[in-house]
């Protein structure tokens, strides 16, 4: 049997799998159909989206969408609802959908044969076996066996070669679950946390890297520092157990040798709650993973009322202490040209107990922060939906509107212009999306800044970016460095210290076979020591 696994992306608060990532989810998926002796061809929705994917080819369809939060997107978006509706409504082989959302129409559900409520992999080895589509979970030893099989999917995948990032789980669950969790969250709905060992962990890093994927990010779990932790079921903050954490990276950086090589979230109440054990993973994460590194702090909001009201993670002072400790060994810069770990803020509005002065107290919060002169990479500000409980959601919204503002304009601004001061380079910008005569580009790793060049650059590139300003979450610059014998005029101008006319001068009295021939066009000491730092002549450099 054909069949054909069509990812339309994954979107969770605790996995990523919209290009440029691959969730684990659909590598298991692919895995499973692989081991049960199925010939499967893996594809991504906009490669159907293209005209790229002939569905008709195939006797066996599984159409994977995990979204359980809104997102923004620069290239790939997930599936819509019409889309899965389409294509399953024009499949005449077997379907299966396999969704996060349990709350899709009827019309979706109703144009596939099959929608997955248990792991949608097992599912899908029993069918093509001959033993019926279950809705079971995958053991251990399947769950392991599959993701090595899986690996070969990413070759599939567009970005492979160039921006592809796997997502690798650790654990699946929560290590609140025993307490129920946050209210909104359906991790802990899948009870006892089930951790997968470093071996497996590293096995599957290995076979990632025989696929040649390049880059890997340890997510789809909900605290990298509770992994294998001691007291899980008995505790809400169970103590870290850093020997395990070192294993694992340790592992995957000898195995795999990623040039990217990230992770995700964190439960900032078990840093702060074991401050030792929690600087000795950070320090393992400084030591093995890339520069960059994001982890993600649930703390949800500020206000103790909403805290208590939806059994959140942490409180503020809690979430204040993990920013320093993280801070203390992860603010210096690395090689990417970030630093080498922050933490970010999760915020979530429109849960039970908010009220007007919620927005007050997590903009105090965000303003202590900052005057200490913490370094926060990431504020993630979204609206709560209703998947696991209903909520009264965003109800003050004019509240809400300027409390996003005020972040942005506030904190978000001085916040990168710390991180990224005018001259900083950051290494390995991909080019991916011209509007207009600008052209925009990001870093593979998790949640990676967003820089706009302001002039053409062919697509798909990799290069190096120098920082030459900043918006509220975004930041400006120019390829680094510039040469000033082939550079174009918009190019030119746009270097600090040129400017137009003087960058006319420059096409003008080119080829340069000296330097000193080429500072001489530059008047003022300032313009030219500014100029100096971005402009090259060829082989001639700086000098």
């Amino acid at each position: 049997m054909r069949a054909l696994l069509l990812d339309g992306y994954t979107d969770e608060p605790a996995c990523l799998g919209v290009p440029p990532f691959i969730s684990p989810n659909v590598r298991c998926m692919y895995g499973a159909l692989v081991s049960a002796g199925t010939d499967v061809r893996y594809a991504t929705i906009d490669q159907w989206r293209a005209g790229e994917v002939d569905t008709g080819r195939f006797g066996l369809l599984a159409l994977v969408r995990n979204v359980a939060v809104p997102g923004k997107y620069l290239r790939g978006m997930p599936a819509s609802d019409r889309e899965l509706a389409t294509i399953g409504g024009v499949f005449r082989g077997t379907s299966v959908l396999s969704v996060s959302d349990q709350a899709v129409p009827d019309g979706v559900r109703n144009a596939f044969d099959h929608v997955a409520t248990g792991d949608p992999d097992a599912g899908l080895f029993d069918l093509v076996v001959g033993d019926g589509f279950s809705d079971r979970r995958r053991t251990r030893e399947e769950w392991g066996r599959w993701l090595e099989a899986g690996a070969r999917a990413c070759a599939e995948h567009p970005d492979h070669g160039s921006m592809l990032i796997a997502e690798v789980q650790m654990y699946r669950g929560c290590v609140r679950f025993a307490s129920g969790g946050c209210r909104f969250c359906v991790e802990p709905l899948l009870g006892t946390v089930i951790s997968r060992t470093p071996e497996e962990i590293v096995a599957e890093a290995k076979a990632l890297a025989r696929a040649g994927v390049r880059n890997i990010r340890l997510g789809a779990q909900s605290c990298v520092y509770s992994y294998m932790a001691k007291g899980i079921g008995e505790s809400d903050t169970p103590t870290p157990d850093p020997d395990a954490v070192e294993a694992v990276l340790k592992g995957v950086r000898a195995v795999a040798d990623p040039e990217v090589f990230h992770l995700d979230n964190a439960n900032p109440a078990v840093v702060a709650n074991h401050p030792e054990e929690a600087r000795r993973i950070t320090g393992s994460i400084v030591r093995h993973c890339s520069s960059g590194n994001v982890l993600a702090f649930g703390l949800e909001s500020a206000d103790p009322e909403v805290a208590r009201a939806n059994n959140l993670n942490a409180t503020p002072e809690q979430t204040m202490e993990a920013i320093r400790i993280v801070n203390e060994l992860g603010a210096a810069v690395g090689g990417s040209g970030l630093p080498a770990v922050l933490p970010g803020i999760n915020f979530l509005c429109g849960l039970h107990g908010e009220t007007r002065r919620t927005y007050e107290t997590n903009m105090h919060f965000l303003r202590s922060v900052l005057d200490e002169g913490l370094l926060l990479r990431r504020i993630n500000i979204r609206q709560v939906l209703p998947i696991r409980d209903e909520f009264p959601g965003v109800r003050a919204k004019a509240e809400f509107s300027r409390f996003k503002r005020a972040v942005r304009e506030k904190i978000d601004l001085p916040m990168l212009g710390r991180m990224f001061p005018d001259g900083t380079v950051l290494r390995g910008v991909y080019t991916e999306l011209r509007e207009g005569g600008r052209t925009f580009g990001r870093q593979v790793g998790t949640y990676p800044i967003l820089v706009g060049i302001p002039y053409p650059v062919d697509l798909g590139r990799r290069m190096d970016i120098a920082v030459t300003g900043r918006g509220y979450r975004s930041l400006t610059g120019i390829v680094h460095p510039t040469d000033a014998n082939r550079a174009t005029l918009s190019m030119l101008e746009s270097v600090p210290g040129i400017g137009r006319r003087r960058a006319m001068a420059i096409v003008r009295a080119r080829p340069f076979t000296r330097s000193d021939d080429l500072w001489a066009l530059f008047d003022e000491a300032g313009a030219r020591d500014l100029a100096r730092f971005h402009l090259v002549c060829g082989d001639v450099g700086r000098q």
